[in-house]
């Protein structure tokens, strides 16, 4: 694999630095990362924001990192200044107008550069438009008129030009300087808006030679995009889905982050997804950073637990490509410990599935639900997708019904709780859900939560044919899920697991694998303190081990027996420490 046995360690070289680079200058920084790491490969950057680095510079770095025994590949971000002499056009973040043909010049020499000096490059994300010039607009009234679409909108319309510009201004000038040149491409952390600015996954799939995830999740309180922190990982399954053995690596950075932890996580989760390569961005951010000694000490650490991983399992939640509708609400019930992956195709084949409403996207999709539930499937739709599909017959599967209301309570009730059967128990504050109305006996409610003197449903159950639908009220502000109690979530876990679920509050994510093995993570966040998890294993386990944790009186791994078995689960009590990732391997 390189100089770990599970990833390469890769980072990437900004235009800016490649084009005023100085070798005591690199050879320094180099020696900074050298102390704490080992890094296989390094994405040299010629162009960003039209800087563009003359070939005694570019030759220079490369020079410098195969000394140190660095592969060399190279990178690329298609953003620019206004061409001199130009009227300037309002772009966000200086992106490419690709209906300007001095921009498309520019960025058909700049690929020509790159096909001639290296045999792989990567496609920085910003690789999209937003450009709303005349000549812009032109083309998409032009394109929508010709196809119908009468409401004005960009998406189709952008889709179809990244989709041409991908395969005509950067492809083919690349390769017809360099046949084997391979060009990666990657997509960013917000994928529920690619389709608004013309990322276009479905189409540029069969035109790239591979893509790469952004694992970024930036601070969730403080910065714009409010990404929950379990994105690094499902994301990275998202691409893998899409493309089996083509997702090169997980990218992130140390920007928008307050805490050591924030930084950290990216990696942890990112790792956990066993991907090809970790890419860290920047290294000219990263050069004397303080997030650097840690990450180096935690990357053997990831090493040697994904050692023992088999392959990613879980919950396949369903996000057909250019899909929207409740933004990243997978993650968020991913930081409350159910095992989500995602896919861009129908998971018809698996035992249980998690729709939203970005998955009513797809105009087939209740009928394939029906068939998937009544050849005895189990799937967990949210209201949300329940809500889009009301127009397409999903009526024949429940007696749900929307009218409007909403409601905001704190006070749970929770049907076959544990032992006690019904329990009471209480959420740190009130939240707000939409009211499912429902025929009492032909739906039922096992979690509610009460306003007063009425409650209501918050996990409610169909059954159809041979299997059965739940649905699950999101609450108006998905982060409310995190104000639910442990109990209420636990029961929602139950119902959906892969073979071992958590018992415990919210801020605690499970990545199951193939071989019996899990990692138990807790996020750090102000609230975050040491607690107790109980982990309920289907059927019969002898013990837990701990790989990667010796027992000093023995020297072999530490082993952890059931606190108890009933009911078809053998159940262990495990610590949770905010920032401690453990894995454990259930022994039968």
């Amino acid at each position: 694999m390189g100089n770990y046995r599970n990833f390469r360690l890769v980072y990437y070289f900004v235009a800016q630095g490649t084009a005023r680079a100085e070798k005591e200058k690199l050879e320094a920084d180099l020696a900074f990362f050298e102390k704490y790491m080992r890094v296989d490969k390094v994405y040299l950057e010629p162009f960003r924001g039209g800087v563009m680095a003359d070939e005694e510079h570019v030759g220079l770095c490369r020079e410098v990192f195969e000394a140190h025994g660095v592969e060399v590949a190279g990178g690329l971000t298609t953003t620019i200044s206004t061409p001199e002499g130009d009227e300037p056009k309002q772009r966000l973040f200086d992106t490419f107008c690709y209906n300007d043909e001095k921009m498309l010049a520019r960025l058909r020499d700049v690929c020509t550069f790159l096909g001639k000096h290296f045999n792989e490059f990567i496609i920085d994300d910003f690789f999209f438009t937003n450009c709303t010039c005349e000549a812009c607009r032109r083309g998409r009234d032009s394109f929508n008129a010709a196809r119908g679409i009468t409401d004005g909108s960009w998406k189709e319309y952008r889709l179809s030009l990244m989709e041409k510009v991908s395969r005509d201004d950067i492809i083919a000038p690349a390769k017809a300087a360099n046949p084997n040149c391979r060009i990666t491409i990657k997509y960013p952390n917000w994928a529920e808006s690619y389709q608004e600015t013309g990322y276009n996954p479905a189409a540029q799939r069969k035109l790239f030679d591979r893509i790469y995830t952004g694992t970024e999740a930036r601070d969730t309180v403080t910065t714009d995009q409010h990404l929950p922190r379990y994105l690094s990982y499902s994301l990275m399954t998202y691409f893998e889905a899409m493309w089996p053995g083509h997702n090169g690596g997980g990218w992130f950075d140390p920007f928008d982050l307050r805490i050591t932890e924030q930084y950290l996580e990216q990696a942890y989760l990112t790792a956990f997804s066993k991907p090809k390569e970790l890419m860290m961005f920047c290294f000219q951010a990263l050069a004397d950073n303080a997030f650097i000694p840690p990450l180096g000490y935690h990357l053997d650490k990831l090493d040697a637990v994904l050692d023992h991983c088999g392959n990613p399992a879980g919950i396949l939640c369903y996000l057909p490509d250019n899909c929207q509708g409740e933004d990243n609400v997978q993650d968020f019930l991913g930081m409350c410990g159910l095992p989500v992956m995602l896919t861009p195709y129908w998971p018809g084949q698996a035992d249980a599935i998690l729709l939203t409403r970005s998955s009513a996207c797809d105009p087939d999709v209740v009928d394939k639900l029906e068939k998937f539930v009544a050849e005895s499937g189990k799937a967990l739709v949210t209201s949300g997708f329940l809500e889009a599909a009301m127009d397409r017959g999903i009526q024949r599967m429940t007696s749900i019904r929307f009218t409007g209301r909403r409601i905001c309570g704190r006070h749970y009730r929770v049907e076959n709780a544990g032992r006690r059967g019904v329990e009471y128990p209480t959420g740190t504050d009130s939240i707000g859900i939409p009211v499912c109305e429902f025929r009492n006996n032909a739906t039922w409610a096992v979690v509610k939560v009460a306003d007063t003197e009425e409650s209501f449903g918050i996990l409610l159950k169909d059954t159809y044919g041979k299997g059965q639908m739940w649905t699950l009220a999101v609450p108006d502000s998905f982060p409310d899920f995190y104000k639910m109690p442990g109990r209420a979530l636990t029961r929602i876990r139950r119902e959906f697991n892969t073979g071992a679920y958590l018992e415990c509050r919210a801020g605690i994510s499970l990545f199951p694998y193939d071989n019996d093995t899990l990692i138990i993570y807790p996020y750090v966040t102000s609230q975050a303190q040491p607690s107790t998890v109980y982990l309920h294993v289907s059927g019969e386990a002898a013990a837990l081990e701990m790989p990667v944790r010796k027992d000093f009186r023995t020297g072999k791994p530490v082993r952890i027996e059931p606190l108890y078995s009933r009911g078809g689960e053998t159940v262990f009590e495990l610590p949770a420490v905010p920032g401690s990732y453990e894995l454990y391997r259930i022994v039968r």
